[in-house]
């Protein structure tokens, strides 16, 4: 099993501020259609609701296949649980921080690789590749929420 939790920072210097709801809406966003925020995804279609906070998805991470469960539980957390494909367990991202000054976006994960042994080097790989993935995901996450702090429609 693969734990891992990063946190960054929401807002920088000289940027405009995000509030907590902007980034809520932006990972609302992310969470119905990751194609513009995950580089390395190449399908991602909800495929049926439950309700207005819990639906299901396919994606494609890498060329493999997986059905995740997002349960959004407003304003602060999104769970994705993945409920089919060669790695099983649950991400989040979660908002942190007591006001929009300090605000920070954490992203979590406890996954299992199909076929790798705990503590094996196929398990650290995918590890490292995902955390990477996931950094990304949230960086190109904060930019897009930042651009619309901004004022900026693209």
């Amino acid at each position: 099993m693969i734990f891992v939790t990063h946190s960054l920072p929401v807002n920088e210097p000289g940027e405009p501020v995000v509030t907590r709801d902007a980034l809520w809406d932006g990972l609302v966003a992310k969470a119905g259609n990751a194609l513009p925020f995950v580089a390395v995804m190449s399908h991602c279609e909800v495929i049926e609701r439950y309700s207005d906070t819990v639906f299901d998805r396919e994606i494609k991470l890498h060329g493999q296949a997986f059905t995740e469960r997002i349960t959004l539980e407003k304003p602060h957390r999104v769970v994705f649980t993945r409920l089919s494909g060669p790695v099983l367990g649950t991400i989040t991202n979660e908002i942190e921080g007591s006001g929009d000054e300090d605000l920070s976006l954490r992203f979590s994960f406890a996954l299992a690789v199909a076929g790798a042994p705990a503590g094996s080097a196929a398990e650290k790989e995918h590890a490292d590749t995902t955390t990477q993935d996931y950094l990304n995901a949230v960086a190109s996450t904060l930019t897009a929420v930042r651009r619309i702090a901004r004022g900026e429609t693209q």
